[in-house]
């Protein structure tokens, strides 16, 4: 009898924790927030992504700099490129970004750390603790 009731709980317990993962994942990327002003493109909201990536401003602006390639200067909260982008471009480098330098490559969780040690940077995920060489000087 008790062993039933201990597979009746252990049971439960397993199908809480797969709808759990079925749910979706806890990160998500606010919408780009984009105006034009003649050959400039205004990145409005680009404040609220490093806050939410947990990273350096300036690493972030230089990634997409570079991915653009195109020169990129923050103004306060706002970021300004050369040229005009689409929104739907600065949505899918950030999700890029996310997958290269953010997600961890063992599990996916988004809670890592950039480390240095020496010249190599690492990325450190404070949920599973495991440690990958970062190929860019982004994160």
């Amino acid at each position: 009898m008790v062993k039933s009731e201990y597979e009746k709980l252990l049971k439960k317990i397993q199908d809480k924790i797969s709808e759990n993962k079925n749910s979706g994942s806890r990160f998500e990327l606010p919408s780009v927030d984009i105006m034009w002003q003649g050959n400039r493109t205004f990145f409005r909201n680009f404040a609220e992504f490093p806050k939410i990536l947990r990273r350096d401003p300036d690493k972030v602006l230089q990634y997409l700099s570079k991915e653009f390639a195109a020169p990129a200067q923050l103004a306060g909260d706002k970021a300004v490129f050369v040229g005009k982008r689409d929104p739907h471009d600065f949505t899918a480098l950030l999700n890029r970004y996310v997958k290269e330098y953010l997600e961890c490559p063992a599990c996916k969780s988004p809670d890592t750390r950039a480390e240095k040690s020496n010249r190599f940077t690492f990325l450190v995920c404070e949920a599973c603790g495991a440690k990958s060489s970062l190929k860019g000087t982004y994160a």
